[in-house]
This record gives structure tokens, C-alpha cells and sequence, in this order.
């Protein structure tokens, strides 16, 4: 009997490398750029960069800080780093080093810009399109001299609702965006698009589109099957399977009673390795017993190590077999729904956890 206990989070890379290839095509003939922010979601940024950049040829990567940046660069010699949040005191060296782009959203960035410009280096202006997050209004590009203008690499925004096909803000947005192009910025390439932004049509993707959680294998355009593949699996073994009796409770706080004589599986993961709470008395356990993938209930508390199943219908479970939080069969879509959250939270949270043993394919 093998005894194991920590969780297991396998990293498909090979599955990312085509969700990249296929999402090329979906966009073409935009330029396919990838986000690789937030230790690309949890899953390893350097990693994640170099498969990309040795087999899917990308040469445009996207980072938030520009200390993200300097994670890839080895890995990624040539390649354009974008750098989301812009630049400031505490990062000009870096992209002095590096030589970064940075991706400029406010006319106070863009003064710091103007005062410690770094030779050969033109900027992304981030406008404001409906989102109301980073940005700048026309009334801030109304002030721009054409000098400043022409100094830009690149023109982008972010879409609010992409997600759902059929918002109003997507047209809302798009018919901003051409103006703006139009108006301040007629010679730049663009950049409207992440994702979600790439199902829309060709008239959002512009010259570039950022892609980051369809990569990734997350179903950004819910509205329709997913047609990217699963690129990870989260599993942990079972340390007892054991009797409960009807009447008795389980877990902290006692939220599960009994109601029938069960048989249940302490499995170790819980919160502490991103395993959202939620997932109490609502969430689902997968166990490859047979030919195919056996549904269990989480019952009672999730706890930050462990979680309690209820197994009583699936036979020859023991000690040591593994559980399945996140796999083909139950996706990053799925253990989110369920949860109540968004996958890219659950990607993040459990893609960063340092007890997980990783095994990447490649």
C-alpha cells in the first residue's frame, strides 16, 4: 500500500502551447501576444515564457510589475515585456537594465515618463474606454502635443464585459476605442483585447490581442463550449477512509450531519493550499476508480489542510489513491462555479501554493 500526503498540481505545458497555437488562428490576422502577469497566474512564469517563446515562437510578453519581468528576460532574449502597471521611481532601473516597455496610464506617469526617458524605448498610452480603471480620458489626450504622440509604440484599452458576447459595453467600448485611434493616434498599432475580447470578432482583435486565461485553459467565452484544453490537474491523496455513522457530524463548526450510515474520505488539501471555503457542503471530490471518474461530495467544513468526502457509492477506495479537484473531467470552470468564484482566482490562488509537489510536462 503506498502512503502519500501531499498534494500534486501537474502543469501541461504542451496543452498551453496549443491553446496558444489555436487561439493565433482564431485571431489572425492580429499579432498573438502573451500575458504571463502574476507568475502567470500561479503556474510559473519562466517556465511558462520559455515553453511560448522555444515553441510557439511568441515574441511579446505581458507582465504587471516590472520586477514580473525580470523573471522571464532570460528566458525570453529579444522578446518585447510589456510591463501593465507602468513605470515609476521604483522600477526606472529596472527598466533602465532590461529595457522593459512600459505601458503609460495616466498623464502624471506619463510626466515621470518625460523626465527619465530611456533612449530607444517607446511606450504603450493606456486610454479609457468604459472600464474606469486605468486610463487616459480625451480630455487628457486633448493635451498631448503630437511630438508626445508620435513617442508612443503602441495604443491600448481593456474591455469590462467581453465575457458575455452580447453586453452592450462591448460595442460601447469599441465604437471609444476607434474614435480615440482615429483621433489622437491614427499610425499606431492597437491593442483592445484579452482573452475573452479574441471570440468577439475580428474587430476586436486590431493589431494585437492579449492572451492570457483561454491560454491558460479557462473558458473566457462562457457562452459556448470551451475549445481550449485543460492544462492542469490538482490532486491529493487520501490519508483514511472510514465508517461514520447516521447521526454523527463532521468537520469544524459541525455544518454535516449524517442522515445515513456513510463512508467517508479524509483527503489532504484544504484552504491553505487555495482550496476555497466555499467549497463546504457544496463542492466535489473526483476519484479514477474503474474506467471513469467517480463524483464525491465535500461534506462538512473545508479545513486548511484537509477535506472529508463522502464515498459510500464508490467501492475499492483505500488509502493512498488520489483525489481530483481540478481535471478534464472537472475543470477550472467547474471547481470555480461551484465555489462561487471566477477560475482565474482559483488558478492564481492555487498555482502560487508552495507545498503542492509541481510536475511539469513539456
Amino acid at each position: 500500500m503506498g502512503i502519500y500526503t501531499r498534494p500534486v498540481l501537474e502543469i501541461n505545458l504542451n496543452n498551453m502551447v496549443d491553446n496558444y497555437l489555436r487561439l493565433q488562428k482564431i485571431i489572425a490576422p492580429a499579432k498573438p501576444s502573451a500575458v504571463v502577469k502574476d507568475d502567470a497566474y500561479g503556474l510559473g512564469a519562466d517556465v511558462v515564457a520559455k515553453a511560448l517563446f522555444d515553441k510557439a515562437d511568441c515574441r511579446d510578453f505581458w507582465v504587471a510589475h516590472a520586477v514580473e519581468g525580470v523573471k522571464i528576460a532570460d528566458f525570453v532574449s529579444g522578446a518585447n515585456i510589456y510591463v501593465l502597471q507602468g513605470i515609476g521611481e521604483d522600477s526606472l532601473e529596472l527598466f533602465k537594465k532590461y529595457r522593459f516597455i512600459p505601458v503609460i496610464s495616466s498623464p502624471e506617469m506619463l510626466d515621470f515618463w518625460l523626465n527619465h526617458k530611456i533612449s530607444g524605448i517607446k511606450p504603450v498610452i493606456h486610454v479609457e474606454t468604459g472600464l474606469n480603471r486605468l486610463g487616459f480620458r480625451t480630455e487628457d489626450l486633448d493635451k498631448l502635443s503630437d511630438e508626445c504622440k508620435n513617442d508612443f509604440s503602441l495604443v491600448m484599452s481593456h474591455l469590462a464585459c467581453a465575457d458575455e458576447k452580447d453586453h452592450f459595453m462591448n460595442s460601447h467600448q469599441l465604437e471609444n476605442f476607434k474614435f480615440i485611434r482615429h483621433k489622437y493616434f491614427p499610425h499606431l498599432p492597437a491593442c483592445l483585447s484579452a482573452s475573452d475580447g479574441a471570440f468577439l470578432g475580428p474587430d476586436f482583435c486590431c493589431d494585437m490581442v492579449r492572451l492570457g486565461a483561454a491560454m491558460y485553459g479557462i473558458n473566457t467565452a462562457p457562452y459556448r463550449p470551451n475549445q481550449m484544453k485543460n492544462i492542469i490537474t490538482l490532486k491529493a491523496p487520501v490519508l483514511q477512509v472510514k465508517y461514520l455513522p447516521k447521526g454523527e457530524f463532521v468537520g469544524y463548526s459541525a455544518t454535516y450531519r449524517a442522515g445515513t450510515d456513510k463512508k467517508i474520505a479524509i483527503v489532504s488539501a484544504g484552504y491553505g493550499d487555495g482550496l476555497p471555503r466555499s467549497l463546504s457542503n457544496v463542492g466535489k471530490v473526483f476519484f479514477n476508480i474503474g474506467k471513469s471518474m467517480a463524483e464525491a461530495r465535500i461534506i462538512g467544513r473545508v479545513s486548511m489542510d484537509n477535506i472529508i468526502c463522502d464515498v459510500s457509492s464508490i467501492d475499492n477506495l483505500k488509502v493512498g489513491d488520489f483525489g481530483f479537484f481540478v481535471c478534464d473531467d472537472y475543470t477550472l470552470d467547474d471547481i470555480a462555479r461551484d465555489a462561487g468564484t471566477i477560475s482565474y482566482e482559483i488558478l492564481s490562488r492555487i498555482g502560487k501554493n508552495p507545498r503542492f509537489e509541481r510536475k511539469i510536462i513539456k
